[in-house]
This record gives C-alpha cells, sequence and structure tokens, in this order.
C-alpha cells in the first residue's frame, strides 16, 4: 500500500486529493496544513462593499477529507528529509511513499515601510482592516500597487490589484463621493499586465485614463512613507496603501535539498515532479515550472498541475514513467463589481471581452468550485 502525503490544503492540495481519489487510488492520503481549511482569496475584492464576509471565503474541509478518506495532520512544514522520505513538521516527521508539494508560496517582504501598507491577497485580516480604513474615510489619496520578484518574472500578481482598484472606483462613485478621492496605480514594470497580452494593457491603461487614475509605471521601488509612495523616480501621496509585493517560495524550501530556481521555488519539470527527486512532486505557486514568460501564478494553474501531479503519481505507483503534462493558459476575469472583462491566453490564442455579465458568471464560478468542499 502506499502513503501519499499532500504538503497544503489550498487550490493545488484540494484539486489533487479529488484527482487522486477519482483516478481510482484508494490507499492512503495524509494532508499536512496549519488548518483544515481552504480560503478563497479571489473574492476578497467583494469585502469593501459587503459583498462577502469572512464566513464565505473560508471553508472549512472536515466534511470533505472523511468523504475523500483523508488523514489531516495539522501542523506546519518545517523542511524535508528526502533520503528517509519524511517530511518535517512542527509536530514530528511524516513519512511518505510520494510527496506531493502544494503549500503555495509567500509574498516578498522586503520592500522598507512594506508594514504601513496592506497587503492585498494576504488574506481576511489584511482585507478587511483595508476596506474598514477605506469605508472611514472621507476624502484622500488611494494608492494601488503591485510588484515582482526579479529573478523570477512569472511571481507577481497583477491581476488582483487591477480590480481592487477598479473595483474601488465604482465603490465610490456608486457611493457619491469619487470626487473626494484621488486614486493611484504603481508598478516597476513598464507595461503592467505584459502577460494577459500587449492589447490587455492598453485596455487597462486606457480604463485607467477613464476613471481618471494616476498612472505611475516603469519605476522601481524605494520605500513607503507614512502617507507617501516612494520610487526611484517619483513619489506621490498614499493615505491608504494596498499592495502585493513579489513572491517567492515557502519558507522552509531552503531545508529541503531539493532544486530551487533563482527565485527560491522548488524547479519543477514539465510533469510537475522537482528536478532531480524522487517521488516529490509540486504544484501551484510553491514551484517554478517550464513554458513561456508569460506563464501565470494563479488557481487555475494550480488545479491544472495538480491534476498532472496526481496522475504522474499513480503513473509512478503502476511502475510507468511520466508521461502527463499541463496546458499553460491564462484565464481570469477582471471584476469592477458592476462589469467584468474575461481575459484568455494560451499558445496558440489570446482575447478578451468586457460584459456585464462576466460579473456574475465570476460570482457563479466560486458557489461552483467551492461547492465540493462545503
Amino acid at each position: 500500500m502506499s502513503n501519499i502525503v499532500i504538503a497544503g490544503s489550498g487550490f493545488a492540495a484540494c484539486t489533487a486529493v479529488r484527482a487522486l481519489r477519482k483516478n481510482g487510488f484508494r490507499d492512503y492520503i495524509t494532508l499536512v496544513s496549519p488548518r483544515a481549511e481552504l480560503f478563497y482569496y479571489p473574492s476578497l475584492i467583494r469585502v469593501a462593499d459587503g459583498g462577502r464576509k469572512e464566513s464565505d471565503l473560508r471553508v472549512c474541509l472536515d466534511g470533505f477529507f472523511r468523504r475523500h478518506g483523508v488523514n489531516h495532520v495539522a501542523a506546519s512544514v518545517t523542511g524535508l528529509d528526502s533520503h528517509n522520505r519524511a517530511l518535517d513538521t512542527s509536530r514530528g516527521k511524516l513519512e511518505y511513499d510520494y510527496l506531493l508539494i502544494a503549500s503555495g508560496g509567500r509574498y516578498i517582504r522586503k520592500l522598507p515601510g512594506l508594514e504601513l501598507a496592506h497587503i492585498a491577497c494576504a488574506g481576511w485580516q489584511e482585507t478587511n482592516s483595508w476596506a474598514q480604513k477605506l469605508n472611514s474615510m472621507s476624502s484622500g489619496s488611494l494608492a494601488f500597487g503591485f510588484a515582482g520578484n526579479p529573478n523570477e518574472p512569472s511571481a507577481m500578481r497583477g491581476g488582483p490589484v487591477f480590480e481592487f482598484l477598479f473595483g474601488t472606483d465604482t465603490l465610490l462613485r456608486r457611493q457619491g463621493r469619487r470626487n473626494r478621492f484621488e486614486l493611484h496605480f504603481f508598478s516597476p514594470a513598464k507595461k503592467p499586465g505584459a502577460r494577459m497580452g500587449d492589447k490587455a494593457v492598453e485596455r487597462i491603461l486606457g480604463e485607467m485614463q477613464r476613471r481618471h487614475i494616476t498612472i505611475h509605471a516603469g519605476h522601481k521601488m524605494k520605500r513607503f512613507e507614512a502617507g507617501r509612495v516612494v520610487t526611484d523616480g517619483e513619489e506621490f501621496a498614499g493615505d491608504l496603501i494596498l499592495f502585493v509585493p513579489g513572491m517567492t517560495g515557502p519558507d522552509w524550501a531552503s531545508n529541503s535539498g531539493l532544486a530551487l530556481s533563482a527565485g527560491g521555488f522548488f524547479q519543477a519539470t514539465e510533469h510537475c515532479r522537482v528536478t532531480g527527486s524522487e517521488r516529490v512532486y509540486v504544484a501551484g505557486d510553491a514551484g517554478s515550472f517550464p513554458g513561456p514568460d508569460w506563464k501565470p501564478k494563479q488557481a487555475h494553474m494550480a488545479d491544472l498541475q495538480a491534476e498532472t501531479a496526481a496522475k504522474n503519481i499513480l503513473n509512478q505507483i503502476a511502475g510507468r514513467e511520466d508521461d502527463h503534462t499541463f496546458k499553460t493558459e491564462l484565464i481570469c476575469i477582471i471584476d469592477t463589481l458592476d462589469t467584468g472583462t474575461m481575459v484568455y491566453r494560451d499558445c496558440q490564442r489570446m482575447f478578451q471581452i468586457k460584459a456585464r455579465p462576466f460579473h456574475w458568471a465570476k460570482s457563479w464560478f466560486e458557489w461552483r468550485y467551492l461547492r465540493p468542499y462545503r
């Protein structure tokens, strides 16, 4: 009998559990995470307008684990003993026959003054605190921005920032107080959102101009100060700052003995196996995968990689070689609270469609996605 250990309980981890059971695996699955829960980050954009509360986004996985025969270990991963096939955790060692790393990445928190900003998509507490401050302000300057990992171009998240930016503009207009606020967008990228394609960049920047949002692009971040954003090219007011730093791998990656990319992620093959390892796979934000420069880090890609990793683990158990790969594609809806733009890109095509129904489609997808886990 084989014991598969999964590190993490996010999108990739939960998808892997479903894929393993769907494809006939009936042996042991052990999942390690601090809490038995899945948090739905994409809908944090609805916190400020009251469209989502914490209980909507935090899904208890106890029932899901029971239905799928998963043994949950409430612990944090601290390292890896690959020679003895054991995962080091805060509750001791866990032996495995096959390991899937799906514990996500983490934000780079080196920028001076970062504590003065709210990090979008860092969780409920950060976003709710930002939303409460926004709703308590009568006027001021609001700054929204993102940065990347200079050693890993794909390790950035710009989409959520665009949603928070446009959604805040919509909310303030709905409340009749937009004229009392200045909105700023900033990013060190000269073409922010370039992974979605040049036309998408033009449309996004054009939408900012149409909404009278000041654009600060192409200048390296230097620091945050109280009420101010400072870059190497300029500085501007930011009474309330929402920011997404670049990403890197989990904090225990350096204690794993596994191959790491220049950006600090687990280096992966096209089959989602950690490069140079035996019986160790990775899916989602923890990994650095081959593919085009525009490859995204998003929940959809984490799901595709998790399915690939699960199928290749089953191949290994059956004595076959890895032969499953994943499709690299970017698909997202940039929601502005009253309409949405669906963006799609793969290696053959890319397009964007803006329409009001996409705003409702995003909510429908959330319901559909979370239904199996509730």
